[in-house]
């Protein structure tokens, strides 16, 4: 099985949420083509899961990726989640979704349930690594911490049985909060070894990670996986902060970024993806996209070079944390 550094030139891998036609219906060839794009630029770590789409996006990364030789690339999925062939009405993220009905499901035997259909949807024989999906204040309220621990007791013990026979790679949670991560990265029995951490170590929002979840992973040997990097888009001028509709507050802190940005002839973009890949606990960061040209952006991006006194400037000026690792040249 390839390792991160092995499989990943820049770092940089493909979140597939977008190709699960989250906001939007984004049309099949436009899917293949932004696979095909991603993986002409060097890309070899592809994340999906049952929720974008209901299998959607796993359905269209499978039939990309199944052109190629299996021990080229890395692959994640998810689990918590299975798809029913019973349909349902469609509303809020993935809307324009296959209909089938979603089940939230931490259980044994749902977890595997989950593995079965994610492996026939991808094509694939194997995962190298899988999320616990969503166990999460953001998604399950007051609610999540008995959602917790019926993945303690099932999702987390299956798949602490798959890494010990050789089965994954890793495991670990993949949710949009940090609370999660650090109370499993606390367990003795069942205790994760790599995490997807989703909108909270970016260069718009990080101090509320930094003091203790990254911390913690440092500590515990976790690594992290960096999803949302754009915070749903709104880094990049889009309208969504966090799957949701941007707050005014927000905007106007990505429009002094961008400020500053111009002034050092540096995208958000860039830093953005040079930001998160910083933290020696980061593995990958795995935006999300359904345009080609925005694939090679990506890569051109996080090769660009960035003026220390651009990073320099945002801390002065409190965008940044004083205790957040810079790519500082010296």
């Amino acid at each position: 099985m390839k390792s991160f550094e092995d499989a990943l030139k820049h770092r940089v891998g493909l979140g597939t949420a977008p190709l699960g036609n989250m906001f939007r219906e984004v049309p099949e060839e436009e899917a293949q083509t932004t696979i095909q794009t991603a993986w002409d630029q060097g890309v070899r770590y592809f994340d999906t899961a049952p929720f974008y789409g209901a299998g959607l996006a796993e359905m269209r990364l499978g039939k990309a990726l199944s052109n190629y030789n299996r021990d080229d690339y890395l692959l994640s999925t998810k689990v918590g989640r299975y798809v029913l062939d019973e349909e349902e009405n469609k509303e809020g993220l993935f809307q324009y979704a296959r209909k089938n009905k979603v089940i939230t499901d931490y259980s044994e035997d749902a977890t595997k349930r989950s593995i079965e259909q994610s492996l026939e949807r991808l094509k694939t024989d194997r995962l190298d690594f899988v999320f616990v999906h969503d166990v999460s204040p953001d998604f399950h309220g007051d609610e999540w911490l008995g959602k917790f621990e019926e993945a303690r007791k099932g999702a987390f013990r299956v798949l602490t049985r798959m890494r010990e026979e050789g089965v994954i790679q890793s495991w670990g949670l993949g949710v949009n909060t940090t609370e999660p991560i650090e109370l499993a990265m606390g367990l003795e029995e069942t205790k994760p070894d790599l995490c997807l951490s989703a909108t909270q170590y970016t260069l718009l929002q990080h101090e509320h990670a930094l003091q203790r979840m990254m911390k913690k992973a440092e500590e515990n040997h976790v690594g992290i996986v960096v999803g949302g990097p754009y915070n749903s888009g709104v880094l990049l001028g889009g309208e969504h902060y966090n799957y949701e509709k941007a707050p005014k507050k927000i905007v106007e802190q990505v429009n002094q970024l961008n400020e500053i940005g111009q002034k050092y002839n540096v995208p958000l973009k860039a830093a953005a993806l040079q930001f998160s890949t910083s933290h020696p606990a980061v593995k990958s960061v795995i935006p999300g996209s359904t345009r080609p040209d925005r694939i090679k952006e990506d890569i051109e991006m996080i090769q660009r070079d960035i003026p220390n006194d651009f990073w320099e400037e945002l801390a002065a000026k409190g965008f940044i944390s004083s205790e957040a690792p810079l790519p500082i040249k010296k």
